[in-house]
């Protein structure tokens, strides 16, 4: 039997698996939202990227281009599909994901010449695609905020996804470019039990602050969302209509949902962790996720991944129906503009996304 590792203070893993394809580091300990410190320490490393925007070509992902300040995250979320990316710096799926983060410090300047090349194409920019714009460090970094005020100044819309509380401080920002109906955002809410997101997701907001999120977003007059995700079979879909019904009393707007995916190693992470924290539930969760994915814990075909399929991933989605109708959640889609776009040369552009 596999020996178990000790769970770790404000750590999602406590393992550190070898990289499957087997700078200079700055010490930077922050505090969480507690006031208590990880252990271990969090390291900085400089990304000497010199292209800012990426590009999806995903059929199920809603968005074609992406900005990422930061890769990998302090957030810890231990289901995390992002993972596996930092195998491709050479990094562990494990705690290297958690503690050793990849920061772009000039993506600002970089966005600022995406936006004034004659290449440009005005288009909706997704903040999070991959990890947590509002992960703890972007606290004193202010690298997000800053891009915020390059997007704002040059009306170029954006949508923004994360799970911290943390985007509440940019709502001056946030209602700058809602003038222009260039901003939508979404807080993700996995569960409202404590003790579940404390050592799943442990340096997230917790979910009382998520939904004040939501609220101080939607008094604002900024478009709110949820997305309940991932869900997790046996662990946390019990808590789908508390969630939406929640998050509708906070203010959102629309509702969105995500089967949880386990890619490559995250598979092995999570079923330690399941040991850990859950044992006397790990094989009806493993089991669950499995009915929904063909036999498998990850499928990675396109279509199935993000909802999966069968009996249960149906009862999801008739649920979702039914309550986002309800509660006037069913508002699908902001539409963002691109008219407002302000060129190098100072004159808006007559596009539209």
């Amino acid at each position: 039997m596999k020996q178990l590792h000790q769970n770790i203070k404000g750590r999602g893993s406590s393992d550190n698996p070898v990289n499957r394809f087997e700078g200079n580091y700055i010490d930077y300990n922050l505090d969480e939202e507690t006031g208590e410190k990880p252990n271990p320490k969090t390291k900085l490393i400089r990304d000497h990227t010199k292209e800012i925007i990426s590009y999806n070509t995903s059929p199920d992902i809603p968005f074609n281009a992406g900005l990422n300040v930061y890769r990998g995250c302090e957030h810890g979320c231990i289901y995390c599909y992002a993972r596996p990316f930092h195998e491709y710096l050479g990094f562990s799926v494990g705690l290297d994901f958690e503690t050793k983060i990849m920061v772009k410090y000039k993506a600002p300047e970089l966005l600022r010449k995406t936006f004034n090349s004659p290449k440009w194409k005005p288009q909706v920019i997704a903040m999070s695609g991959i990890t947590d714009c509002y992960q703890p460090i972007e606290r004193k970094l202010l690298i997000t905020r800053k891009c915020l005020e390059v997007l704002a100044e040059f009306r170029n819309p954006v949508g923004i996804i994360t799970k911290n509380h943390l985007i509440t401080r940019d709502i001056d920002l946030l209602k700058e470019l809602n003038e222009y109906n260039c901003v939508s955002t979404t807080i993700s809410v996995t569960s409202l039990d404590n003790k579940i997101t404390e050592v799943m997701e442990p340096r997230t907001s917790r979910p009382y602050r998520r939904l004040k999120a939501i609220e101080k977003l939607a008094n604002a007059g900024i478009p709110v969302g949820v997305n309940v995700a991932p869900i997790i079979q046996g662990l946390t879909d019990h808590e789908c209509a508390d969630i939406l019904k929640s998050a509708a009393d906070a203010g959102a707007t629309r509702a969105s949902f995500i089967i949880v995916r386990l890619p490559f190693k995250v598979k092995d992470l999570f079923e330690e962790w399941l040991q850990q924290n859950f044992p006397d539930r790990k094989d009806k969760v493993l089991n669950k996720i499995k009915d929904m994915r063909g036999g498998k814990l990850y499928e990675a075909e396109f279509g199935k991944r993000m909802r999966g399929e069968g009996n249960f991933a149906n009862q999801i989605r008739d649920l979702f129906k039914v309550q986002t109708k309800r509660l006037g959640l069913n508002n699908d889609h902001v539409r963002l503009t691109t008219e407002h776009f302000i060129s190098s040369s100072g004159k808006q552009l007559q596009l539209f996304t």
